[in-house]
């Protein structure tokens, strides 16, 4: 096979994998009320199904580029696409919510794998411009798959079922095991240490899965109740065991030295904002919009409504760039928030009355936000750090992402639960009740984007100017390895 079919082989894996796994993760939020009726199953329980994937993803998308760097990537790759295709068949198999949740969890190891090996792949069979074109369409396919999900997911839905999406998406991924043992060849890094940081997976979970179901459950069980301070009591320690694990093995999941890098913590903690917000917004949205009590779109007619959104954030990305370089990286990223801060402020005034042309102007301001703050965030995060580092940075700034969403889509889901029973057991109306619910959630959004101002105020303040290889990693924004030419 020549050169140029073994490109294409990889290039074309690699895009196709990583659409329906974006297509996949942004569905299923538009799916759950589908999901809960048909199931008999709580929306409080389903949102796990949402938590679980990306409390998965963020503790195993490091581990599975290095399980790629030491035993093959193609390898890794073929795994995760197997083991997609299984929680697939799961999932559209499940008869409780739970049989979902579990399903989920799988999903979310199967795609940190599918994400950290494709793009490992992608780039390191390739060097220089036709590098950056790669990655740059690698990019534009996961933007593609996000934002194609909820219209996907609706449409699937009202025709099939909420299960077709799973099947198609199995059909997929089992097509893509063949066509990549055929055509991708297989790529190690022989440089690498075979130490592989299982602890430090175990001990991530072991922070974030305490503190997700502390905050998601404190408003029932009380904030100083024994549970809730058990679960931060196990996070705390988890914490300290995590830092002790990464300062004593060779091959650490986190390199313990970049935290000192003050610009890496900033951005990374600025890109966590965003991709939680947003995460927060979507389950949000789809949860109000397809509520009878409210609008009772249909799961097709809501995925339409986030369409705009999803378009906006596409169409924002080739400007940030040229913005960046004209007007620097900290007028744009503070700009970005203070577009989502004053977005998830108008939706904070929510009233039962509201039509959805009166939610799409703020939806905008979030999506223009987004757009702004997650390029340059994420080009600083790689620019900050030495060239041998950019792939250590790149794996923390994309751990962040899933931490991010995981705890943010947390959060939300128990404000807007709470608020709405407590509204709803006083004799509020239940559209009033929900209306109060999702403006307490709108709130705390607009808190964690105000973080978010200050955050990039101080994140920019002497940022090096980023290359082409920060801005490939940023268009990626899932790289776990990407080998860095020694002049870009």
């Amino acid at each position: 096979m020549s050169q140029a079919a073994r490109a294409s082989g990889v290039l074309g894996t690699a895009c196709l994998s990583t659409f329906v796994v974006n297509v996949n993760t942004s569905a299923v939020s538009i799916l759950l009320p589908s999901i809960a009726t048909e199931l008999g199953a709580s929306l409080d329980e389903l949102q796990w199904a949402v938590t679980g994937y990306l409390l998965v993803g963020a503790a195993t998308i490091v581990t599975w580029g290095a399980l790629g760097d030491v035993f093959g990537r193609r390898r890794m790759f073929v795994y995760g696409l197997g083991l997609f295709v299984v929680s697939c068949v799961f999932i559209a198999l499940a008869t409780t919510g739970w049989m979902v949740v579990l399903g989920r969890v799988i999903q979310g190891a199967a795609g940190a794998s599918i994400v950290a090996s494709g793009l490992s792949l992608l780039s390191s069979g390739t060097t220089g411009p036709a590098q950056m074109r790669s990655v740059a369409l690698w990019g534009a396919a996961a933007a593609a798959g996000a934002a194609a999900g909820p219209v996907l997911g609706g449409v699937l839905n009202q025709s099939t079922g909420w299960q077709g999406l799973f099947w198609i998406d199995a059909a997929i991924a089992a097509v893509c095991i063949p066509w990549t043992w055929r055509t991708v060849p297989e790529s190690r890094d022989p440089t690498r240490s075979r130490s592989i940081d299982f602890a430090g997976t175990v001990l991530v979970a072991a922070v974030l899965v305490p503190f997700v179901f502390a905050v998601t459950k404190a408003s029932s069980w009380g904030w100083l109740s024994v549970p809730t301070l058990v679960c931060l009591v196990i996070t705390a320690l988890a914490a300290v065991g995590f830092v002790l694990v990464e300062r004593r093995i060779p091959a650490p999941l986190v390199d313990l030295r970049l935290l000192r890098n003050a610009l890496l913590v900033g951005s990374t903690l600025a890109i966590l904002i965003g991709a939680g917000a947003i995460a927060g917004l979507s389950l949000l949205i789809s949860l109000y919009f397809q509520d009878p009590a409210t609008f009772g779109m249909s799961s097709l007619v809501a995925g339409l409504a986030t369409l705009p959104v999803a378009a906006v954030v596409v169409l924002v990305a080739p400007a940030v760039t040229p913005l960046s370089h004209r007007f620097g990286a900290r007028p744009v990223i503070v700009t970005g928030f203070v577009f989502m801060t004053a977005g998830f402020g108008f939706l904070a005034a929510v009233r039962p009355s509201w039509s959805y042309w009166v939610f799409l102007p703020a939806l905008l301001a979030v999506a223009i936000g987004l757009g702004l703050s997650n390029g340059p965030s994420s080009s600083i995060a790689t620019a900050s750090v030495s060239p041998e580092e950019i792939g250590s940075a790149s794996g923390i700034s994309n751990m962040a992402r899933y931490v991010g969403g995981a705890v943010l889509t947390a959060v939300v889901a128990g404000i807007y639960a709470a608020v709405s029973a407590k509204h709803a057991a006083t004799g509020g109306a239940p559209a009033a009740a929900l209306a109060a619910g999702f403006s307490r959630c709108s709130i705390a959004l607009a808190v964690f984007s105000a973080a978010g101002i200050a955050l990039g105020t101080l994140v920019a303040r002497r940022t090096p100017v980023p290359r082409a290889i920060h801005y490939a990693a940023a268009a990626a924004a899932t790289s776990h390895t990407m080998p860095v030419p020694s002049r870009t």
